[in-house]
């Protein structure tokens, strides 16, 4: 099994920040890209941040300059640093990662977490 235990999310007002925290673990040989996505109540699922194994980083348009995306691989954790939140940021927020299982295994990118709701007061 593969595992991403995403935690940090939280109540927090207009323009304060918050920091998420990803945890992958199980049975896991490298990991390639993770990222955030989010889902707002009555919508799609969008991309918020991504970031490869080496470091090279991409923002949805609405987030950029506010949010940061890092990693620590010893750890196999991904973080989204997000300042200067909005209401609008208010959903839940899900981790992915693209994991290689095994020596020689391919790298699925079907792994989430349970998903952290980040509320945004107005």
């Amino acid at each position: 099994q593969v595992q991403l235990v995403e935690s940090g999310g939280g109540l927090v007002q207009a323009g304060g920040s918050l920091r998420l925290s990803c945890a992958a673990s199980g049975t896991i040989f490298s990991i390639n890209a993770m990222g955030w996505y989010r889902q707002a109540p009555g919508k799609q699922r969008e991309l918020v941040a991504l970031v490869t194994s080496g470091g090279s980083t991409n923002y949805a348009d609405s987030v950029k300059g506010r949010f940061t995306i890092s990693r620590d691989n010893a750890k196999n954790t991904v973080y989204l640093q997000m300042n200067s939140l909005k209401h609008e940021d208010t959903a839940v927020y899900f981790c992915n990662a693209a994991v290689r299982r095994y020596s020689g295994d391919r790298y699925r990118g079907d792994y989430w977490g349970q998903g952290t709701q980040v509320t945004v007061s107005s």
